[in-house]
């Protein structure tokens, strides 16, 4: 039996994933949840086998969810936007499903779970800014220690490489995120914020001053006081963020 969780707001689409489920008897709905935040706490406890998550839900999205996860289970989108490429989903993760769906599309879906037999490692479509999202990041969310944070990109005054992870400065302190840089440079806004050097991000409005450092190098003096360096590379993109 398959331990099966439904992550969905609308109560009508978590209807009809347990009445297209009746038909498949090795699926077991161990539980409901209507955003998020429950479906992190779900997952803790149940250890499902597959979990059918929609996209848009208050609190934290699907994505922001699977994030905070240390085990990914399998996964079948079930959402009623198709701007989060949905072919290249389908490759990655074990389907996506567009609302309105059938219970023949559904049944397909199931079918390559089936036939799949493992959990899909999915890290790879969550890493991968250009399939979570068309727009840039308007926000972060993270663990601190039992906590879920989430921290607006306004908020943000710069970034720094942590071999694994980034350490996230705002005005609040500093966080800890299990990303790359490279993750950031491709999903924060470019003229809101500019990669200086290769293990720093820095938010445009944030910067008060560049000085020369040494031959071919700079530092970027920043209002809280923190002084920045910049590279060789880093230096044409500052200038052009700051329209020089």
């Amino acid at each position: 039996m398959k331990r099966t969780i439904i992550i969905d707001d609308e109560p009508l689409a978590v209807s009809l994933v347990e009445e297209y489920l009746q038909k498949h008897t090795d699926f077991e709905i161990v539980k409901t949840c209507n955003n998020g935040f429950e479906g992190i706490k779900a997952i803790h406890e149940y250890n499902p086998d597959l979990i059918f998550l929609d996209v848009q839900m208050p609190k934290i999205n699907g994505f922001e969810m699977l994030e905070l996860l240390d085990e990914v289970p399998s996964v079948i989108f079930t959402t009623a936007f198709d701007e989060y490429a949905l072919k290249a989903f389908e490759v990655h993760a074990v389907d996506y499903l567009l609302k309105p769906f059938s219970q023949d599309r559904f049944d397909t879906a199931l079918n390559k779970y089936k036939e799949a037999n493992h959990a899909k490692n999915i890290s790879k479509l969550i890493e991968d800014e250009n399939l979570l999202q068309k727009e840039f990041l308007n926000r972060i969310v993270l663990k601190e220690k039992n906590d879920i944070k989430i921290i607006p990109v306004e908020e943000l005054i710069f970034l720094e490489a942590n071999d694994d992870y980034v350490n996230i400065y705002t005005k609040d302190g500093k966080f800890l995120k299990n990303k790359t840089l490279s993750y950031f440079e491709n999903s924060l806004d470019h003229k809101v914020f500019v990669r200086v050097h290769r293990s720093y991000i820095v938010k445009v409005a944030e910067i008060t001053k560049i000085e020369h450092y040494k031959k071919d190098s700079y530092i970027v003096i920043l209002k809280s006081g923190e002084q920045i360096p910049v590279s060789k590379t880093g230096y044409p993109k500052l200038k052009n963020a700051l329209g020089l």
